[in-house]
């Protein structure tokens, strides 16, 4: 059976299109691999685009409807990008509507070459690449969708549309394993979601004094195993051992601040007659990243045992060895086997896990695409959601401020760790007024920062998670030359001996619609903005879709009093970096960081208990 690739509607219209997931830049760069590993292998490349004519009007009603005219032909806008544009070999089919069967030309051209299978990629996964894979399959084809090769402007119903696709016509498999067809897709062990409902009843009838004294058994016993995982931090994952030490300790708060609420009362008296109970929710997944391995999920498992829920844990297969060093510290701190289980894998093995009918409730931290997911999958089934989804935190600089402070601030708040903090530093936006003395100071910061071995106690920037990752920012920082006014990496070389490793960079970019600034490079990336007044500064710190963290450095008591009052964003600070959290409050962001009531704090129960109002009826 041959194989071909479709590539649909990859065109400047439809990639220019506000709010496309994944950007334009990087879906064009990730389609680039996928049609050079094709070509490479003798896999025909077919281009579908959608060609509107003017003098013979075929647009889709809903088009007329808005009097919308896109990918006219002849126009720049129907053109593709240079990079996918077609060889004078490969086939062009043309369409109207969505589908790219929608003549027969396309199917013919396929029973020709004998190709029985079709892998699809381009936009929108909501509306033509769904069309399309659909009639594929009604055609008879074997249909696979390359899950980092297809964007969308309407993330949401992308999620609905990827569950509902890949439980009826196709398969979606990542672009790594086209590319390189030795990877093999792995087959994932059960989630044990069905062990964590049946060992439910048991653990929340437990006191809570009782389940208040496993929690601080498991303190004590992070606490005596702290330097054995911050070691094993920074030797897996490339975390510099200063900040492993610093999330043991972060752990470690976490913990003191959830047991401290023992006091609590169960129930509270709300009127004449009726009580407010709180009740534990059940069995709670709960899906974690690989830069905090031990706190992030400490910071989500304790609350959810102290309120007497039981646990299936599903960390970042980059973290899943920590993640087993924290659930044998669990089961030693005296939590019953059943009551926290651990399940391995990747996206599929999440999905497959929020998506189980003993699942219920889903806290999760992660990227855009995950919290989509989790989204559709948690509306769907009518469970509780909380979703930390990472955040382009923004630093107002502002020239009454100490400038050497701020500068070294935001180096550090950007740079370190690699820039993989969901709360590092992505953007410094300077009044005009200091702003060449500020780049000034950041560079010199910058220059400062000591960068190399991971296990070197002085190390403050290491390498990046993978190669892969590297590869990822390398790619997005070279695509923002042509769009920024400079790009600079003061620190200079690499340290030998480490493939992973990215200078800290800083690219000065003042047009806020480009990719470098619009998108969280979850790398040591810091863009620099000018702002020529405090109305234009405030707006360009809003001007992103997510709101995790904000920060200002002035000393103005009115620029403080109206930067509470309009930055929008779950956290704000005032004169120091966007990193790092108190344990004892809540963390979680606005607009597109978040879903659900925040982490920590008073928002725990929130999250991870339902109110219950019980009425009884006046004694005489």
């Amino acid at each position: 059976m041959n194989s071909a690739l479709l590539l649909i509607d990859l065109q400047n219209d439809y990639l220019r299109a506000p709010g496309l997931q994944p950007a334009a830049g990087q879906l064009i760069e990730n389609v680039g691999r996928l049609v050079h590993a094709a070509r490479k292998r003798w896999i025909p490349v077919i281009h579908v685009w959608t060609t509107i004519r003017r003098e013979d009007d075929r647009r889709m009603p809903h088009w007329k409807r808005a009097d919308k005219w896109l990918c006219v032909e002849g126009t720049e806008g129907h053109a593709t990008p240079p990079a996918l544009s077609p060889l004078p070999a490969e086939t062009v089919i043309h369409k109207t509507h969505f589908s790219a069967f929608q003549d027969g030309s396309l199917d013919q051209t396929l029973k020709k070459s004998n190709v029985g299978e079709l892998i699809l990629a381009g936009v929108h996964l909501h509306g033509c690449v769904r069309a399309t894979a659909l009639d594929a399959y009604q055609h008879g084809y074997h249909v696979s969708i390359v899950e980092d090769a297809v964007g969308s402007d309407d993330p949401l119903h992308a999620a609905s549309t990827r569950r509902w696709i890949e439980t009826r016509c196709a398969r979606f498999v990542a672009l790594g394993s086209f590319v390189d067809p030795r990877i093999e897709p792995k087959s994932e062990p059960a989630s044990g979601a069905w062990l964590a409902k049946e060992s439910f009843a048991g653990w929340s009838a437990r006191p809570l004094g009782d389940r208040v004294a496993i929690l601080r058994n498991l303190r004590d016993t992070l606490q005596a195993r702290s330097s054995s995982l911050a070691f094993q931090m920074a030797v897996e994952i490339g975390k510099p051992i200063t900040h492993a030490n610093a999330e043991i300790s972060r752990a470690l708060d976490l913990i003191d601040a959830v047991c401290a609420r023992a006091g609590e009362p169960p129930q509270v008296r709300c009127a004449a007659g009726s009580t407010i109970r709180y009740r534990p929710v059940g069995a709670i997944a709960v899906i974690t990243p690989f830069n905090n391995p031990v706190a992030i999920p400490v910071g989500k498992i304790v609350p959810a045992l102290f309120y007497g829920n039981t646990v299936v844990w599903k960390p970042a297969p980059a973290g899943a060895a920590i993640a087993r060093r924290v659930i044998e510290a669990l089961h030693e701190a005296g939590v019953p086997n059943g009551v926290v289980t651990l399940a391995a894998g990747d996206r599929d093995a999440a999905t497959a896990l929020m998506n189980d009918p003993n699942i219920d409730a889903v806290t999760i931290t992660g990227g855009a695409e995950a919290g989509f997911a989790a989204q559709d999958i948690c509306a769907r089934r009518h469970i509780p959601l909380q979703a930390e989804l990472g955040g382009n935190n923004g630093a107002i600089v502002w020239s009454d401020c100490d400038i050497e402070n701020a500068a070294r601030q935001i180096a550090e708040g950007a740079f370190g760790f690699a820039g993989q903090r969901c709360t590092a530093n992505r953007r410094a936006i300077v009044d005009e007024r200091c702003y060449d003395r500020f780049v000034e100071r950041l560079q010199a910061a910058t220059a400062a920062l000591v960068c190399g071995d991971p296990l070197d106690p002085r190390t403050q920037v290491g390498p990046m998670i993978s190669v892969a990752a590297h590869d990822r920012v390398a790619a997005l920082v070279e695509r923002a030359r042509t769009d920024s006014e400079s790009v600079c990496t003061p620190r200079g070389s690499s340290p030998p001996l480490m493939d992973a490793f990215f200078p800290p960079t800083i690219v000065r970019c003042d047009d806020s619609s480009r990719e470098i600034v619009q998108e969280e490079t979850f790398g040591p990336v810091l863009v620099v903005q000018r702002a020529a007044n405090w109305d234009h500064a405030i707006q360009l710190c809003n001007g992103v879709r997510q709101g995790l963290v904000a920060a200002l450095f002035s000393k103005s008591k009115d620029l403080r009093d109206r930067f509470l009052a309009t930055a929008q964003a779950g956290i704000l600070k005032l004169n120091v970096s966007t990193v790092d959290a108190n344990a004892e409050a809540p963390f979680g962001g606005w607009k597109a960081s978040g879903i659900g009531p925040p982490e920590h704090g008073p928002s725990d129960r929130e999250f991870y208990t339902r109110t219950q109002t019980v009425y009884e009826a006046e004694r005489p």
